[in-house]
């Protein structure tokens, strides 16, 4: 089976193909490779090309793909029996691990997914405010339900949408949006401020001096929460997330990938008053059949049992390897470019300037430079992210010599793509 012909069958049962549209290629052109397999830093597609990975399930596989552990206990819990629909130890100690590495995050759910995770954040945030508005910042992705997926980075930057077909005009109507970096007035109306602590998908945007620190006061003048979406940084920024790099701690958190292994699951937490308003114990409703599933919650425990603090040591620096050697190729080139690096996250602009929002990363993300770049890396065996919003995710199986070789395919990729 090549990929041309499973792209055009899945076209037949699956809109546009695929099950999540970046995945479609649509902003890079070509057709998207199938994996079939993959372990360590690579993948390979159904026509058995090795490709050096970087999308890493856009930052869950933290490990590396397939790392015995993981594979281990997932084995091992799905011989058990795969869901229940009733408690598991496994649900309590992956909680306890997580509270244990987040001071403030006293109470937790489990849920499936970050879209899961944040939408009912936010509706913990109403419950326990009595407010209806909910303040979110320009190009930060919190996932797909109604009342977020306003002025969104990451898929919709990608599709060009402002927002999305289908959402009523109601269900945005308490939603404002502002621009990253800069700390909005609050008023007494506001809820919850949600935030992406470090931004990741409009690319790689670090917060400004002070900006986390403003919505910290700004919040507490009004009374209003103050949620961190760490669906991407939880786990994979600091051991302690976010709160250990920032010094800020919100109220509420919203995590994924990195606790889930892997596999589905996500979680939403933080002060144990807040986090009381929550069905059973309070009148705020969730519920969901597979939340805390077996084999996700193995997977999860697996992978924080092996990271620790010497574990983001090496992640970030291979990190601070790779972004200065893909600047100084691309830059030796004639290309303008600017190469964020945050801990273990990079990030890749065709721009001369600092991002430090999500118009400024329209601008540099709409030149086409980036999807030009993609085809010719992809060609050598190297996967980006099919889309100039998203970051990359060095794995710690990422060793010094795919770190080089791929600085080594960048120096040869950016030779054929034409200056603008």
């Amino acid at each position: 089976m090549d990929n041309e012909s499973l792209f055009k069958r899945a076209a037949e049962v699956i809109p546009g193909g695929v099950n999540s549209p970046v995945r479609a290629f649509g902003s890079v052109g070509g057709t998207p490779y199938f994996v079939a397999r993959a372990e360590g830093a690579y993948v390979w597609d159904v026509e058995g090309r090795k490709y050096l990975d970087y999308v890493q399930s856009y930052g869950a596989s933290i490990l590396g793909h397939a790392h015995p552990k993981v594979v281990e206990a997932v084995q091992a819990a799905a011989a058990e029996g795969t869901t229940f629909g009733a408690p598991t130890e496994r649900e309590v100690l992956l909680a306890e691990a997580i509270r244990d590495r987040v001071p403030g995050c006293e109470l937790l759910r489990l849920v499936s997914s970050g879209t899961e995770a944040t939408m009912t954040a936010v509706r913990v945030a109403r419950g326990f405010t009595g407010r209806s508005r909910v303040v979110k910042f320009a190009g930060c992705y919190h996932g797909h339900s109604d009342a977020l997926l306003a002025a969104g980075g990451s898929g919709v930057a990608t599709l060009g949408l402002p927002g999305s077909a289908g959402v009523p005009e109601g269900a945005v109507a308490q939603t404002v949006v502002v621009p990253y970096n800069l700390v909005p007035e609050l008023d007494a109306d506001v809820a919850a401020v949600i935030v992406e602590p470090i931004a990741a998908n409009m690319g790689l945007v670090p917060p400004a001096p002070g900006f986390l620190e403003g919505l910290r006061a700004e919040c507490d003048r009004v009374g209003a929460l103050l949620i961190f979406d760490e669906v991407i940084t939880g786990f994979r920024l600091a051991f302690g997330g976010a709160q250990e790099v920032t010094g800020v701690r919100p109220d509420l958190w919203t995590l994924g990938k990195v606790i889930g292994g892997g596999l589905p699951l996500a979680a939403f937490g933080g002060r144990r008053e807040v986090m009381e308003v929550l069905a059973p114990l309070g009148p705020v409703y969730q519920a969901g059949t597979l939340s805390g599933n077996p084999l996700a919650t193995a997977a999860g425990l697996a992978v924080l049992d092996l990271l620790d603090h010497s574990s983001y040591t090496m992640l970030a620096g291979r990190a601070a390897e790779l972004g200065p050697m893909l600047a100084d190729v691309i830059t030796e080139a004639g290309f303008p470019v600017h190469v964020p690096v945050v801990g273990p996250l990079v990030g890749l602009f065709f721009t001369d300037t600092p991002v430090t929002n999500y118009d400024e990363a329209q601008q540099a993300c709409g030149n086409g430079l980036y999807a030009a770049f993609f085809r010719a890396m992809l060609d050598r065996g190297v996967a980006f992210a099919p889309g100039p919003y998203e970051v990359l995710f060095p794995s710690l199986a990422h060793t010094w010599p795919e770190i080089e070789r791929t600085a080594d395919l960048a120096r040869a990729a950016i030779a054929t793509v034409p200056l603008p």
